[in-house]
């Protein structure tokens, strides 16, 4: 069973959550909050599976719980609800080690799926928006527009790659699945997955997410533009 702690300071959206989640088998939610301060404390007593964090709250703001949480239980999984107004929240939340974002009007099964796809230890990469939105955001933020002091990617160690490890960075960095990787480059998904570890160990970096910020950030990917 994942169990899940919805943080938000609307009720309403958090009723239908719950309702949602709850239908399914293998979803449970665990507990609510209406703020960041307290979606940090819930977080802490209950050990939720997944967080499933809003951005603008009162008090503290979901960014800053994201960053709490994941301070104080580095295995810790949170998915990040926005809307594409409050791009740069995400993007600081994303740095700090979200697992990724969910656009608060996404449909019913993209939740559900999103959901257990962090919770067996993947992360929320969708093409047509995470990229884009790192993308954009790069050229927008300085550099230091969220440190919250956990692992910092080793950006010098991109040149230690093998020529097929950087082909297969450049794919994760598109937001490719390791399916989509293995067609494309005519591999098993046994070794794209072992690629992408050995990828994620070598830069230093926590997921998927982290590696698609970094080749942004590193220059390797060129920046959409808004």
């Amino acid at each position: 069973m994942i169990s899940v702690l919805l943080v938000d300071d609307q009720q309403l959206l958090r009723m239908g959550f719950r309702m949602i989640l709850d239908a399914e088998p293998d979803l449970t939610v665990v507990g609510e909050a209406g703020d960041g301060r307290a979606g940090v404390r819930m977080a802490a007593a209950l050990k939720p599976d997944i967080v499933l964090m809003d951005v603008r709250m009162p008090g503290m703001d979901g960014i800053s719980a994201a960053e709490a949480i994941l301070a104080a239980d580095p295995r810790a999984r949170v998915l990040i609800l926005t809307t594409f107004d409050v791009d740069e929240y995400v993007y600081a939340g994303l740095r700090a080690g979200a697992s990724g974002f969910l656009l608060k009007d996404a449909p019913t099964e993209e939740l559900i799926a999103a959901i257990r796809t962090v919770a067996g230890g993947e992360s929320v990469l969708a093409p047509s928006t995470t990229t884009r939105l790192i993308g954009r955001l790069v050229t927008l933020l300085p550099e230091d527009a969220a440190d919250p002091g956990r692992r910092t990617p080793d950006r010098s160690a991109i040149a230690g790659l093998t020529d097929r490890e950087r082909e297969v960075f450049l794919l994760v960095a598109a937001a490719r699945s390791n399916r989509e990787i293995a067609q494309e480059l005519r591999l098993s998904e046994g070794t794209v997955k072992i690629h992408v570890g050995r990828i994620l160990s070598k830069l230093n970096l926590r997921d998927r997410v982290q590696a698609v910020v970094l080749a942004y950030e590193s220059g390797l990917v060129v920046p959409e533009q808004p």
